[in-house]
């Protein structure tokens, strides 16, 4: 079952989020020793990663993964893991795995997909949701094999080329959040709300998690 919660805006879900992650992070560390994070790229996640860098936290404990990567050259400022290392958080954990997409997409997935295999399930996944629906670089509805890593050669946007988390794997989860902020974002969520086939439906279909809205995403006030 998916919990909604709308918040007035971008930077109250910013707030709420890292308030859930780092509670989250409380009880892994409390249960097993460790955090296992799954992080989402677009504008939504970074502030949260950039409040969160300044709290404090068992960071040694912190174990950081990506949902997806493009297939960019080392240093790109457009990397998903260049994005994060700029927020400070990536520094701050105790272990940071970011896709080595330099190997080209079919390696990485595959070198991905067998570090994942020790690890899983994750404690909390973060996903953000695009304005065509897609989840990480989830980008269909149907058809993804259950592979936990996958290469990606047709994404709609510019590079085509990218390595994703499968829907088989971000469901591997203890904790699902999903962060959703924008007017552009409104039909996309109504589409999902009514039970489209969109592929942020298809990653969350039967799950347990929490959906944090802003309200010009949900089209509701707070």
């Amino acid at each position: 079952m998916i919990d909604w919660h709308v918040v007035p805006d971008a930077a109250e879900l910013a707030e709420e989020a890292s308030r859930r992650i780092a509670r989250a992070a409380q009880q892994a560390i409390r249960r097993h020793g460790m955090f296992k994070l799954v992080l989402a790229g677009g504008s939504t996640p970074l502030q949260v990663y950039r409040l969160l860098s300044t709290t404090a936290q068992d960071w040694g404990r912190w174990e950081l993964f990506y949902g997806d990567e493009r297939c960019l050259p080392e240093h790109d400022p457009d990397l998903n893991q260049s994005l994060v290392q700029s927020t400070g958080l990536a520094g701050k954990a105790g272990m940071h795995h970011p896709i080595n997409v330099q190997l080209g997409a079919q390696r990485a997935a595959f070198q991905y997909g067998r570090l994942l295999e020790a690890v899983m399930p994750f404690d909390m996944v973060l996903l953000g949701m695009g304005e065509d629906g897609h989840t990480a670089s989830c980008v269909v509805e149907t058809g993804w094999p259950d592979d936990n890593v996958i290469a990606v050669h047709d994404a709609p946007k510019p590079p085509g080329e990218r390595v994703s988390l499968s829907p088989a794997a971000l469901r591997k989860c203890r904790q699902l959040l999903v962060l959703v902020s924008g007017a552009g974002k409104r039909d996309a969520v109504a589409a999902w709300r009514a039970g489209r086939p969109l592929p942020i439906t298809l990653v969350t279909r039967d799950l347990r998690g929490d959906v944090l809205l802003d309200s010009a995403a949900s089209g509701e006030p707070a």
